[in-house]
């Protein structure tokens, strides 16, 4: 195919350590797995552009691409209820933030997202622009599970081949449930609990700092690790366990799930319509549902469910999420048979 697309990276070092940095590298590699040539320069033939930050420079972008006759793939991956709970004064500015992001989605010829429940946000908001509800995938080449991964992680990190390990991975905000996760170590202190992930302290809500401070013996912070080692350590846990309170998706999610571990997590409407309680995943309620699923895993108690999570992994992978990619700009009105200068934006749904 000679159809390009320009996937826009300003304010590239802010986001390329979140879920939306992962998700343009994806956008990338699923682009790539089709043949579709990526760049993220202005001066190429690029037809169509996906836009996937949400700082003012975006809306910039935005209009240049559209003098450029592009179309304007806008994804969202922030709503505000996943703004809410955050970082510092957050809660106090959502209202605006939602207003902000609405001004923004609706600047795309199409709006992407990832999950029914983010759908349903987005038009409560008054976003009328067509909506498409697309993963964002994960790399089942990178994230697979691995005796070897296994191995080497627990030698890196000085764990015993007996020592029950529980992981999760997220910045240091209250939404991501760290709160929670800090409870749950106290409570449990024959369990080592790993968290991945770095949030400046500049940022982080006084709870989330003296939670820190006051954190157990048992609980451990790597910080940020890159991929590959991610990926080892997703392998290397016994547990992943994601207490989040709000999410679009969770990438991390599917990254877990994709390593063949057992996945525990916050029973909220994201995961309502693809990951089920006690056939893919385990789904808690509250704090003591946690700690009961661990203490029941710790004991043999729960049944495995890595095979069903595997295959909800497949159905995401990075392949799969192409083949709908490309049928939104089919839907989009882009010519495709991608062909240089005749792909072009040639209407809306």
């Amino acid at each position: 195919m000679n159809m390009k697309v320009l996937l826009y990276s300003g304010s590239w070092n802010l986001v390329k350590e979140s879920g939306v940095g992962q998700a343009l590298l994806h956008q990338q590699a699923m682009l790539s797995s089709k043949g579709i040539a990526t760049t993220r320069e202005w001066e190429s033939d690029a037809t169509i552009i996906h836009v996937n930050t949400v700082f003012p420079d975006t809306v910039w972008a935005v209009r240049k691409a559209k003098r450029k006759g592009m179309l304007v793939v806008r994804y969202a991956h922030s709503t505000m209820e996943d703004f809410k709970h955050s970082f510092l004064f957050s809660n106090a500015l959502a209202p605006l933030f939602r207003r902000w992001i609405r001004f923004l989605y609706q600047q795309g010829d199409v709006v992407v997202t990832p999950s029914s429940y983010a759908k349903r946000l987005l038009e409560s908001y008054g976003v009328t622009k067509p909506i498409f509800v697309l993963s964002n995938g994960v790399d089942t080449t990178r994230f697979f599970p691995s005796k070897e991964k296994r191995t080497a992680f627990r030698r890196s990190f000085g764990l015993s081949e007996t020592e029950l390990v529980v992981i999760s991975v997220g910045l240091f905000i209250e939404r991501k449930g760290i709160l929670d996760f800090l409870a749950l170590a106290k409570r449990m202190p024959s369990v080592t609990f790993l968290w991945f992930g770095h949030t400046p302290s500049s940022l982080m809500t006084k709870r989330v700092k003296q939670a820190i401070q006051e954190k157990s013996d048992n609980v451990r912070f790597p910080g940020y690790i890159d991929q590959d080692s991610l990926s080892q350590a997703y392998c290397g846990a016994d547990l992943f366990v994601f207490p989040s309170h709000e999410e679009t998706e969770g990438i991390v999610v599917l990254e877990a799930l994709s390593s063949g571990v057992p996945v525990i997590i916050r029973d909220i409407p994201v995961y309502e319509d693809w990951l089920i309680d006690k056939q893919n995943v385990y789904k808690a309620g509250n704090l003591e549902d946690l700690q009961r699923l661990i203490s029941q895993f710790a004991e043999g108690l729960l049944p495995d469910l890595t095979e069903a999570g595997l295959a909800v992994a497949k159905e995401r992978s990075i392949p799969a999420i192409a083949d709908r990619m490309l049928e939104v700009y089919r839907q989009s009105g882009t010519t495709m048979d991608l062909g240089g200068k005749d792909a072009k934006h040639a209407g809306k749904l």
